[in-house]
């Protein structure tokens, strides 16, 4: 009998990495999977559970090397597709409460569109690959007053760019890897221009930017989930 995918309220199938987000068990399992050798791991993993040839051979044929290093990227395209989402949404709800005004209103909402810009990227990049973009989480965010909501949009794009930087090593396709650091330039550009709003420090890490592990992430983005 074929497992049951999980589904949400609604019917919609819960996609791999919202179930990573909700669940610490699947998450831990997936990181398991994919640590180590990062993105290559998971794709050997992903062949493996597929099947195998039976081939006593040592050496992988390079179709299935190039299988294994695409499933790896789909995988990281899917981890950053759900925060892109997540920040799409952020930026949507924060425009509609209208809480901003003026130039920082029209920053905001530049923010929004560039966020779901990003959305379309990643999608493109995902299904180019042959794999099926992850599925769209319902996002909650707590929006009291607009001080609280530029602080955790602060938060939120350094959490962002740090995403980014922590798996660029395990990126192998380099249309991908250039996709993804120049999303990770304008997260950061995004993080440093709210920095000058709240007053926080623009380069929190000094001269160079430390990279976020997955777990740390979704970990982080957790509580915004619903």
């Amino acid at each position: 009998m074929p497992a049951q995918t999980p589904s949400q309220p609604g019917g919609e199938p819960v996609g791999v990495i919202e179930r990573l987000v909700r669940d610490d068990v699947d998450r831990k399992r997936f990181l398991k999977m994919v640590g180590g050798a990062g993105a290559a791991s998971f794709g050997a993993f992903a062949v493996a559970a597929c099947g195998s040839s039976g081939s006593s051979s040592t050496r992988a044929p390079a179709a299935t090397t190039a299988a294994s290093a695409s499933a790896g990227d789909v995988a990281i395209l899917n981890y950053a597709l759900t925060l892109e989402y997540l920040e799409s949404q952020f930026y949507a709800k924060v425009i509609a409460a209208k809480l901003f005004t003026g130039k920082v209103g029209m920053l905001v909402h530049d923010f929004g569109e560039q966020e779901d810009t990003h959305v379309e990227a990643i999608r493109g990049a995902v299904s180019k690959l042959g794999g099926t973009p992850v599925a769209e989480p319902v996002g909650r965010f707590p929006l009291s007053s607009a001080s609280q909501v530029a602080q955790l949009a602060y938060t939120v794009e350094n959490l962002g760019a740090a995403a980014y930087l922590g798996q660029a090593g395990k990126i192998q396709n380099p249309e991908v890897l250039a996709t993804a650091l120049a999303i990770h330039s304008v997260e950061a550009r995004h993080a440093a221009t709210l920095a000058t709003l709240v007053k926080r420090p623009v380069t929190p890490d000094g001269a160079f930017a430390t990279p976020a592990e997955m777990s740390t992430v979704l970990a982080a983005v957790k509580p915004f989930i619903a």
